[in-house]
């Protein structure tokens, strides 16, 4: 059987997972689920993953959800997945683990609890937050320094001072480009002290192209919209075509 991936490409994680498969050549049948729409809740998909949530794999007989763990099966069940994403040396491996572990508890919650509370939320029919914003910028922007003074290190073009990218760098990349439904302006300034952070990004960018841009084709749909909207003078999100996952 062929590998099923469950997704919506809205979904930072969901986008990780398929620029993944799609770089090493992994085949899969995309299922889309459309958060939005909370098919993620659907007695159906929650035979699948009881937990609701995205993105999800079916692999025979095994049903894995949280992204972290998914790239980490992929990258060892899989020949054709090259070492550098999950390599072999246990050092180097738990090094990445301990990446991973970091952006869940620091950089996840600083990006997406600020692009929720700031942006996304009337979509979905929440109230936007500026209290809870301000908290989430607070720790995207301690969150941003650490990547940019510790967890890219000396010249190296990516995480943990490799010039090869990892899973890591996938899923913290993906993480980030979230911030694109932001304002212009709220990007650069966010972004503007973080020279290796931006620099690090195209790198992982370009590493994974064309793939990358492909995936990332309905953010750049939702970046667009909103743009829109903000020179209507509007903050109200058109359902039709946007499908949103924090």
């Amino acid at each position: 059987m062929k590998l099923k991936v469950y997704a919506d490409r809205m979904s930072q994680p969901s986008r990780a997972v398929i620029i993944f498969c799609k770089v090493n050549g992994i085949e899969f049948d995309e299922v889309l689920i459309i958060l939005a729409k909370r098919q993620q809740l659907s007695p159906e998909f929650k035979e699948i993953n009881p937990l609701g949530k995205v993105p999800t794999i079916v692999d025979g007989r095994l049903k894995l959800f949280e992204s972290h763990a998914i790239l980490i099966y992929l990258s060892s069940a899989f020949p054709s997945v090259a070492d550098h994403w999950y390599p072999n040396d246990l050092s180097k491996r738990a090094k990445i683990h301990s990446v991973l572990d970091w952006h869940h508890s620091n950089l996840r919650p600083g990006a997406a609890g600020y692009v929720m509370n700031s942006v996304l939320a009337p979509f979905l029919g929440r109230s936007l937050d500026s209290k809870a914003a301000a908290e989430a910028e607070q720790i995207l922007t301690k969150s941003l320094s650490t990547l940019e003074t510790f967890w890219l290190k000396g010249n190296a073009k990516f995480l943990l001072g490799s010039n090869q990218l990892s899973i890591a760098d996938l899923s913290l990349v993906c993480e980030l480009m979230q911030l694109q439904v932001l304002d212009e302006k709220d990007r650069l300034r966010l972004f503007s002290p973080y020279k290796k952070v931006e620099e690090w990004i195209e790198n992982t960018r370009k590493a994974t192209q064309p793939h990358f841009d492909v995936v990332h084709k309905t953010l750049y749909g939702a970046k667009d919209k909103f743009e829109k909207q903000r020179k209507m003078g509007t903050t109200t999100v058109s359902k039709p075509g946007f499908q949103s996952k924090m």
